[in-house]
């Protein structure tokens, strides 16, 4: 039997990067997958994601909705279960960037990450704890990153977005638990998307170096430690933060 065999999943932000490599996870794994992708400009490349995640067989659907509002937050929960009948994992992978010094850093360029990385977190787990409450079951994995631990200069927003997301993290854990329902972080270190190759090759090696495992992460590293909390090998694990760094953060 497969890790996430009967089981719905919906993950924000599922059309690249992460959020694509835990819907192909999860859909190699048995689960049903609904994936969210922000707007018109990115709804090419979600059909396509769809296409890839149906090809073999897998049931996946993707669904135009911004994570950081709260309308299409309930909407999108609302329209899950029309479509699948209930939801058993939320994953919150929605989010973005916008790197400056706090000196210049501007004020919707603050509002702009906690909302999508932070406040989009509180709007689907709000939704979605409604059908796992009367399930008394299900699991809600947020995305945070070692920057949400450790801090980084040039990325106050991010960092305080996704620290927020691993004390938002423990307080859902406290409060859904005696219903059955397990809240955990993921808090990825380098992992080396599309995104990174764009970076001067020199500054990514002195990274790898300082990693103890001497390697960047991939999205494969992040989405296999997303099915496990999704699945029922994870039934005792809640209120944690597993950091998928290769030992960069000790």
């Amino acid at each position: 039997m497969k890790l996430l065999e009967n089981k719905i999943v919906l993950i924000t932000g599922g059309s690249r990067g992460i959020g694509k490599s835990i819907a192909q996870e999860c859909i190699r794994q048995g689960a049903t997958v609904a994936f969210t992708y922000r707007d018109k400009n990115t709804e090419d490349q979600a059909i396509q994601v769809e296409k890839e995640l149906t090809e073999g067989g897998g049931l996946a659907k993707s669904f135009m909705s911004d994570a950081a509002s709260f309308e299409d937050a309930q909407k999108l929960v609302a329209d899950v279960i029309e479509e699948f009948g209930t939801l058993d994992v939320l994953v919150n992978n929605a989010g973005i960037t916008r790197d400056t010094l706090l000196m210049r850093m501007t004020e919707e360029q603050w509002d702009a990450v906690i909302n999508t990385n932070l406040k989009s977190a509180f709007n689907l787990t709000k939704a979605a704890q409604i059908p796992m409450l009367k399930a008394r079951s299900g699991s809600i994995i947020n995305m945070s990153s070692v920057v949400g631990v450790k801090g980084n200069a040039g990325q106050a927003n991010y960092a305080a977005s996704k620290a927020g997301l691993i004390g938002f993290t423990k307080s859902v854990a406290a409060e859904l638990g005696s219903r059955s329902i397990r809240c955990n972080a993921i808090a990825p270190g380098f992992i080396e998307t599309e995104m990174t190759k764009s970076l001067d090759e020199k500054v990514v090696d002195e990274w790898r170096n300082g990693i103890p495992l001497k390697r960047g992460g991939t999205p494969l590293d992040v989405a296999n430690a997303t099915v496990f909390l999704a699945s029922d090998m994870s039934a005792y694990i809640t209120g944690q933060t597993i950091h998928v760094c290769g030992g960069m953060l000790m």
